[in-house]
């Protein structure tokens, strides 16, 4: 028998959601993030050893036999809030989770999810961003004992110290990140850029069946993006709604005005409905009950919310909001490029219709 999922946040979660924050209050200020992606090295390192490493964050879903914490993906989805929230440029959706899900898939390497769970090592699963659930996804030709192709859209390749390749024979192999090459893609999102891997004899150590790993470790990713989404469109409808009351124009507060009301308003009811939904996604992926429908659920409303609550930020902060300094252009690149991630919305939608058995007209 079914029981309905507690979608409130513990105390635990609740503390955890502080620590991080505190964390990426130091590390990852919009100055910071902003200043960092006009470099060549967009990623935090330090402040991704001080979240892997000092908090042990990045082995949240790793059993603790296996080196990890051995909590769930509701606590990953309170950090993946706070992640979106600063829109900050570090791999921990994928590597802490699409990564790891896929090892855990496999049940062959303990010794490399120690290393993902410690932060020694990052992950990245070798399928392009865009791939939903169940897609097909593009693999690398097997061949006397080396890998040979290229893969495209990678997300944060050029991050990664090792990527789980999947192959023509069926299986998912792990690579060293410098037995390829990767080379940068222009991205939208310069928080998590993309990449092109190309695979040219590489040795590939295999881990398990390619299949099931992917679609575990992309249904995950789905769900938890959901998560991420959620604190982005979070932060921007905060951070729209304390402008607008400090802002003043025929002396009096531009939020005063009722047609701003009402968009904000509208938006805020939008944010509630996503919290619960992503909420719902992360409940079921960590008991595993009626996960494939929340997630489908998730996905299908996540990117229309946190895409309009950037465009209101960036447009409602009126000329600031259009300049580089401001941060509203992150969040609305991140929202943009997250709504495709891990299958657009209209793909969740097809899928959740197959799901509930709901033809179409």
């Amino acid at each position: 028998m079914s029981t309905q999922p507690h979608l409130l946040y513990s105390e635990e979660e609740e503390a955890l959601r502080a620590a991080v924050r505190d964390l990426l209050t130091d590390h990852c200020d919009a100055p910071g993030v902003i200043a960092r992606i006009e470099t060549d090295t967009p990623h935090n390192v330090e402040a991704w050893k001080a979240l892997a490493d000092g908090m042990g964050l990045a082995g949240l879903l790793i059993p603790e036999e296996k080196g990890g914490q051995g909590a769930t993906h509701r606590e990953v989805a309170v950090v993946l809030e706070e992640l979106g929230r600063a829109v900050a440029p570090l791999p921990y959706l994928t590597s802490a989770v699409v990564a790891t899900e896929a090892l855990l898939a496999c049940e062959a390497d303990g010794g490399l999810l120690a290393e993902l769970a410690a932060g020694r090592r990052i992950g990245a699963l070798a399928v392009t961003l865009s791939v939903a659930p169940g897609g097909a996804y593009k693999v690398v030709r097997h061949e006397g004992g080396a890998l040979h192709g290229e893969l495209t859209g990678v997300a944060d390749a050029v991050v990664a110290d090792v990527l789980l390749v999947p192959a023509d024979d069926g299986g998912l192999y792990a690579v060293d990140a410098d037995a390829v090459t990767v080379t940068p893609q222009v991205s939208l999102d310069l928080t998590r850029p993309v990449a092109t891997v190309t695979l040219d004899g590489a040795p590939g150590r295999l881990l398990g069946d390619a299949e099931p790993a992917v679609r575990r470790a992309l249904r995950a990713g789905a769900g938890l993006l959901a998560s991420e989404q959620l604190g982005l469109a979070d932060w921007t409808l905060t951070e729209t709604v304390r402008y607008l009351k400090d802002r003043k124009q025929f002396n009096r507060p531009v939020g005063g005005f009722q047609a701003l009301k009402h968009r904000l308003a509208q938006l805020w009811l939008e944010v509630v409905n996503l919290r619960a939904a992503a909420r719902n996604a992360a409940a079921a992926l960590a008991t595993g009950e009626d996960a494939d429908v929340a997630v489908a659920v998730a996905q299908a409303y996540a990117a229309s919310v946190a895409v309009h609550a950037a465009e209101e930020a960036v447009q409602l902060h009126a000329g600031i909001g259009m300049t580089w300094e401001h941060p509203a252009h992150l969040y609305l690149k991140r929202a943009k490029a997250d709504s495709i991630a891990y299958g657009t919305a209209g793909a969740h939608r097809a899928a959740l219709a197959e799901l509930v058995d709901l033809q179409a007209p």
